[in-house]
């Protein structure tokens, strides 16, 4: 009953105690297996009082049961509990044994290394993936959706909330969209704004028709034709190089918002513009040209806008207009017109015998009904910035057309990553307007900043809000354009070894609006060739300064301005004296032909060989030498100059049957016992190689040379241009 409380651990350690110190006669008359036996049933009646605890099976599922029962218990028994430990009997049954180390006083201590674990690094999470995903806020969502879209926790949603001044009772509370796009912005992801029309009045609104087309089809002569203006006669080079918004009213009395296009190759970042806010696209077609790049390139821009199309085919009184192969060229471009069976439009019109106009009215105004256009009118306004441009006098101006909800003079806006208070409000001819409703084409200004064409405009409440969303817009466009400038630098060390080094050519850039910036931009960025990399050091809206001088100077760039006024004469005398190329166009053509040929002038050019001239072998000459010292013998391939002209400096190239027997440089050159440069065609002449001297009569010599052949500037007629290296 004593060991009622001892546990199994400690009644087996106490139980190989006392074996061990039995007495030797006792050790010695357990050897056999029959007494063993007996020993084993006397001291498991003893222990019953222990629950849970059968000594025999103990003893038997042991390894002591193995030495009892075939070794000498006395070598154990009598044994150390050291010795017991080294053979490893008591570690199996839970006995901690400490080994003692010898100690001295010049023992060396063990010294174990230390495990080195595999280096796990913690993954980071970058903005990348943010940055290429789109997050869609609305106006009353709330913490938690926030925070499932963004893939952020709410922790560090909750310490951006605080940080912007804004606080919540709990993550259920709902957020303000303009709230909602600065957490987003500031975790690195990109917005769209989701605008809910529930509980608001919806009216029916005008349409609004892009006017898009190959350049020269008619496009401003068929609008000027509907307005009875004269838009085309007015500019520069026949051509538009702007877009353009303006209000038609019809004859039945129903008004329809137009955007002008430009049609040029330059000009294609405007015309995605257009067919991103439309409602209709125009498609116009010459009836004497059919369809061209940029005619199927406004197909591909209406179709990825999701926008139906109505043909105006233009130009039907010229003598060589022909309709049908224009309708053949369309359904073999995918458009299906309703005489083949379509749902597509067409109509022919003539813009300057001004005929077909009504049937074109009639289109549009079917095509808007088919279409059911209505809009939200009350509420914050929604626009959209067709174009920007910087006035001396009214500083910057955004043209927009108002999407939804209604405009008012006095609110504070967010353009892009620029805000301002609505100073004044313009309609397209220049009055004044308290408010703009939808389909409605304005100009706005009170801007502090020049916005980027193509940006939404967005009302806020307050000025703190509009200057905190504008401080957050820019931060995001900086991190963005550091990432990406980062990452095309990682490219250009990846290619650095299989790309050639490419000299630079640095460009300012200037131009009267903000859209024209864009496309000229983009126009010269296209002539990037393999030998030269055109470098768009500085864009800006507005004529030529000095500080535009002063850094082309510091960076060795020319300037290019576009559509704007001769810079004075100050400015022109100090760009003279530094050196530096102002150029001043008008016209887009002009513009890059000029740009072409100094790329053609700068670029390093390539290596090639050439053969200049050949000469045949006519018969051979040995000359013996007199001495070794003098030289030995020497052999002359008199030859006859048939093509070309062969010079001693060049490299020779001796060809039997076509093949090539030697290349290398020529040792002597003579014509009639004198030594001479250059042997002209027809005439005849002795030749000596160096190291070669196996001539055979009606062998072939050519003479070969390295020339630098430069790139070439080239422009299609449809006006698109490139560098062909």
């Amino acid at each position: 009953m004593a060991w009622r409380g001892v546990g199994k651990k400690g009644l087996n350690a106490s139980l190989i105690r006392a074996l061990a110190s039995a007495p030797v006669g006792l050790s010695a008359g357990l050897n056999s297996s029959s007494t063993f036996d007996l020993a084993v049933k006397s001291l498991s009646a003893s222990f019953k009082c222990v629950p849970g605890l059968s000594f025999s099976s103990f003893l038997r599922g042991s390894r002591y049961h193995k030495i009892l029962k075939n070794e000498p218990l006395i070598r154990y028994f009598h044994a150390s509990p050291e010795l017991l430990a080294r053979k490893g009997i008591e570690e199996e049954l839970g006995l901690k044994v400490s080994k003692k180390k010898p100690k001295g006083k010049y023992s060396k201590r063990e010294r174990s290394l230390p495990v080195v674990a595999p280096y796990v690094p913690k993954l980071k999470r970058t903005n990348k993936s943010l940055q290429e995903r789109t997050v869609e806020i609305f106006d009353g969502m709330t913490l938690v959706e926030l925070a499932k879209r963004t893939g952020e926790g709410i922790g560090v949603l909750q310490d951006i909330l605080i940080s912007v001044g804004e606080s919540i009772d709990s993550e259920f509370h709902p957020l303000s969209i303009d709230i909602a796009e600065l957490i987003a912005m500031e975790v690195g992801a990109s917005v769209k704004r989701i605008h809910v029309s529930e509980g608001k009045e919806i009216l029916p609104r005008p349409p609004v028709v892009t006017v898009m087309g190959h350049v020269d089809h008619g496009k401003t002569s068929l609008l000027d034709a509907l307005r009875q203006t004269s838009v085309a006669a007015n500019e520069a080079g026949g051509i538009t190089q702007h877009l353009g918004a303006f209000v038609v009213s019809m004859q039945s009395g129903a008004s329809i918002t137009f955007l002008d296009t430009p049609g040029h190759a330059a000009f294609s970042a405007m015309r995605a513009r257009g067919a991103a806010v439309t409602d209709i696209v125009v498609l116009v077609v010459a009836a004497d040209d059919g369809v061209m790049p940029q005619t199927l390139e406004a197909i591909s821009h209406a179709k990825a806008a999701n926008v139906p199309i109505v043909v105006a085919v233009n130009k039907c009184d010229k003598p060589a207009a022909n309709s049908e192969r224009v309708k053949l060229q369309l359904a073999s471009e995918g458009l299906l017109l309703e005489d083949m069976g379509g749902d597509i439009q067409l109509v022919e019109v003539s813009a300057l015998k001004k005929t077909g106009l009504d049937n074109l009215e009639e289109a549009l105004l079917l095509q808007a009904e088919v279409m059911n256009l209505k809009a939200r009118v009350d509420g914050p306004a929604q626009a959209y910035v067709v174009e920007a441009r910087l006035h001396k006098g009214r500083g910057p101006l955004a043209t927009a057309i108002v999407k939804a909800g209604t405009l008012v003079c006095g609110q504070h806006v967010v353009v892009g990553s620029e805000w301002g208070r609505i100073r004044a409000i313009r309609d397209v001819v220049g009055n004044l307007a308290e408010r703009a409703t939808p389909a409605m084409p304005v100009e706005i200004e009170g801007l502090k900043g020049l916005p980027m064409a193509g940006d939404d405009i967005i009302v806020v409440q307050s000025e703190e809000r509009a200057r905190m969303l504008s401080a957050g817009r820019k931060k995001k466009f900086d991190r963005d354009r550091l990432l990406k400038i980062s990452n095309g630098r990682a490219e250009e060390l990846e290619q650095s070894e299989e790309v050639p080094q490419r000299a630079e050519m640095p460009i300012i850039v200037k131009a009267d609006v903000q859209g024209t910036v864009q496309a000229v931009t983009d126009a010269l960025r296209s002539l990037n060739s393999p030998q030269v990399f055109v470098n768009v050091v500085h864009v800006g809206v507005g004529p030529v300064c000095q500080s535009d001088v002063d850094l082309a100077q510091a960076c060795g760039a020319c300037i290019v301005g576009f559509n704007v006024k001769s810079p004075a004469s100050s400015i022109t005398m100090a760009a003279t004296q530094a050196g530096i190329k102002i150029l001043m166009h008008r016209v887009i053509y002009h513009l890059l032909e000029d740009i072409g040929n100094m790329i053609v002038e700068k670029a390093p050019g390539t290596f090639e060989t050439q053969v200049a001239g050949e000469a045949e072998v006519l018969n051979i000459f040995e000359i013996k030498g007199k001495s070794k010292a003098k030289g030995g013998d020497v052999k002359i391939a008199g030859c006859r100059v048939i093509d070309g002209c062969v010079s001693k400096t060049a490299t020779m190239r001796l060809l039997r049957s076509g093949e090539v027997v030697f290349e290398g440089p020529c040792a002597s050159l003579k014509q009639e016992k004198h030594d001479v440069e250059k042997v002209g065609k027809g005439n005849e002449c002795g030749l000596v190689l160096c190291n070669c001297d196996a001539f055979q009569i009606g062998d072939v010599i050519q003479c070969l040379e390295q020339v630098v052949r430069k790139p070439k500037f080239i422009s299609s007629e449809s006006g698109a241009v490139r560098i062909e290296c």
